[in-house]
């Protein structure tokens, strides 16, 4: 594990000379999306195929649970910070550590579901039936294929279009909000993640207003607090009339260099703009989170010894512990 200050150092190993993957992880042909002469043992087992939330897979509990139920929305209107891979890492990492998480994929490139390994074609129920026919979230949920108990609400490219159609929708906004307050009364789950498109339409509003607190993930590069600021204003607006209690909750540092000054500088100033939020751990910039996705996966599952599996691990951790004071 990383030392007292959270820094993971940059991987300098090429994949030569890289530690053997664990046994328990198949030979990589390519990726997924690229390669199709697959054999048994590349293929992962298909989500939800007979599993229910009574029967999923549990892991044993090495993480502390919240004291209730936490939604948590992962935003920022600056693309290319890392939204996706946190919200996909982080939940594989909560969801190890014996806590039971939902993904809600509300970005209609459905990239927080290849990466969990949920089916997300065209025609497959998900996201976009919950916000416009008031589908009930247990009926289009799966089972990640990342060990412990992680559902995935998948979001297709139907869902692009209901940005639009939402407009003319009764109480468009809350519609989220409603869906999971239903299925929480139903379903124990410990942490509710939403992964948002990078902007600020009717789809990341109904996660703002459907959430507890925001997680930011900002990149560890130039211009990383711009899009903050922005963020910050939709915040106080949200506050002012749709959701009183969502607050700021964590700052998550990603693409960290340390090589770089430029990246030590700025992960200075975000600590000087908001020092109770800010994770300790910072996400490395790292090959193998940047390949994981290309085999529907987490670098939690593509690389488990690696730099960036060991940060987001340890980052789950800390806010595992912040959710249960």
């Amino acid at each position: 594990m990383p030392g007292d200050g959270g820094q993971i150092h940059q991987e300098d190993v090429s994949r030569e000379t890289s530690p053997q993957a664990s046994p328990s992880i198949p030979a990589r042909k390519g990726p997924r999306r690229v390669l199709h002469e697959l054999d048994e043992f590349d293929t992962p087992p298909e989500p939800n195929d007979d599993v229910s939330r009574e029967t999923s897979p549990r892991v044993a509990r090495v993480l502390p649970p919240p004291r209730a139920t936490t939604r948590i929305v992962v935003a920022n209107q600056k693309g290319g910070v890392g939204k996706t891979t946190t919200v996909v890492n982080l939940a594989a990492a909560l969801a190890g550590g014996g806590l039971s998480v939902l993904v809600i994929d509300c970005d209609p490139q459905g990239n927080a579901s290849t990466a969990l390994g949920a089916e997300h074609e065209l025609g497959t129920p998900g996201t976009y039936e919950v916000l416009l026919e008031q589908t009930p979230i247990d009926q289009v949920e799966v089972a990640s294929t990342e060990p412990g108990s992680l559902w995935v609400v998948p979001a297709t490219i139907d869902l692009a279009a209901a940005e639009l159609e939402l407009v003319a929708a009764s109480g468009r906004e809350n519609r989220l909000k409603r869906a999971i307050d239903r299925h929480l009364t139903r379903h124990d789950v410990d942490v509710v993640l939403f992964d948002c498109p990078p902007s600020l339409g009717l789809l990341t509003l109904n996660a703002l207003v459907a959430a507890d607190e925001i997680l930011i993930p900002i990149q560890c590069e130039y211009y990383a607090l711009e899009g903050v600021t922005q963020l910050m204003r939709t915040i106080n607006l949200v506050k002012g009339g749709l959701n009183d209690e969502l607050k700021l909750g964590t700052v998550l540092l990603t693409m960290y260099d340390g090589r770089t000054k430029l990246s030590q500088q700025v992960a200075e100033e975000v600590r000087t703009h908001f020092p109770e939020q800010t994770l300790p751990t910072m996400i490395p910039r790292s090959v193998r989170i940047a390949e994981a996705p290309s085999y529907g996966t987490t670098v939690l599952g593509y690389e488990p010894s690696s730099a960036g599996a060991l940060a987001y691990r340890q980052a789950a951790e800390e806010l595992a512990r912040r959710l249960a004071r």
